[in-house]
């Protein structure tokens, strides 16, 4: 690895794989399959291929908000994509999704399979087709979407960012943890200077734009992403504190986050979710202590 003090970029980049850090097995710069394995199929009508990363929390909690609301058709199975040991790169996976990146929603409630990929388009085509937490009206819909697509923007720099020069690089960069954090703060900033006038992100109602962003910015703030609480001094955002708790309060987002999870407390990982009665009977504790 060159010392970066010293580096000057080449005339022409070339792929070197020891540069990948922490990621180095996986990233690579070059799309489609590296082996064959098709996809499993349940029995629900959506099929998802997730992981519970923020991005894979989107979709989890949406589901389990539209079930909240009696949307039987919003029933889901839900299969662990193990993106550290290549899952995504399964010819299965790259046949739904070019990009090779979790979640990724199939929909076979209808004659063809509809698949759906990056995480703010499958948060929009759930609330279309069930008819929920997203406004009809043109104003109120215009700033639902203006804020889920603020995420889109957004968390890019929250984690291929700051995450990963903070936690993840393989040498710390005073210049690129300087230059996130500062753009992480800003955007908190952005946040809690929205919430101190409306109780949620795209106003008095509850709609996909918070499900979008709690899990980045609702986990930071809560001290869950790179271990930066302090660093960031998250306790300076009260308002986006407040909207956080206030959304840890529901039982779909308390549902929601542990889906497909594979890290912290057993009895908060529930590998996959194909029944409902899965959060009670299948989560790792439980699964620990039937072996």
């Amino acid at each position: 690895m060159s010392d970066n003090a010293s580096y000057t970029p080449p005339k022409v980049w070339t792929w070197n794989k020891t540069n990948g850090g922490q990621f180095a097995s996986i990233n690579r710069p070059v799309a489609g399959s590296t082996h064959e394995k098709e996809l499993p199929i349940g029995k629900h009508p959506l099929q998802l291929y997730s992981l519970g990363t923020p991005n894979g929390q989107k979709i989890t909690i949406m589901l389990e908000e539209l079930l909240a609301l009696g949307h039987s058709g919003a029933e889901y199975d839900a299969w662990l994509v193990k993106i550290g040991e290549g899952d995504q790169f399964g010819s299965g996976f790259v046949a739904v999704n070019p990009n090779s990146k979790i979640p990724v929603l199939v929909d076979r409630s209808g004659p063809t399979p509809i698949r759906v990929f990056e995480s703010g388009s499958i948060l929009v085509y759930l609330a279309e087709k069930f008819g929920a937490l997203l406004p009809t009206e043109t104003g109120p819909r215009a700033e639902c979407l203006s804020w889920l697509f603020w995420q889109m923007g957004s968390a890019p720099y929250l984690g291929g960012g700051f995450g990963h020069f903070y936690a993840y690089a393989p040498t710390k960069i005073e210049y690129a943890i300087d230059r996130f954090a500062m753009e992480v703060k800003r955007q908190l900033d952005v946040l809690d200077r929205r919430l101190a006038e409306t109780k949620y992100i795209a106003g008095d109602a509850y709609t996909i734009a918070d499900i979008a962003i709690f899990p980045w910015y609702g986990g930071l703030a809560k001290g869950w992403l790179y271990g930066a609480a302090e660093f960031l001094s998250v306790q300076d955002y009260r308002n986006v504190i407040r909207w956080a708790d206030a959304l840890l309060e529901r039982s779909p987002v308390q549902r929601g986050r542990i889906v497909n999870r594979t890290y912290g407390q057993p009895s908060n990982q529930l590998h996959e979710r194909h029944d409902a009665d899965d959060f009670t009977t299948r989560t790792q504790d439980k699964l620990a202590g039937a072996s």
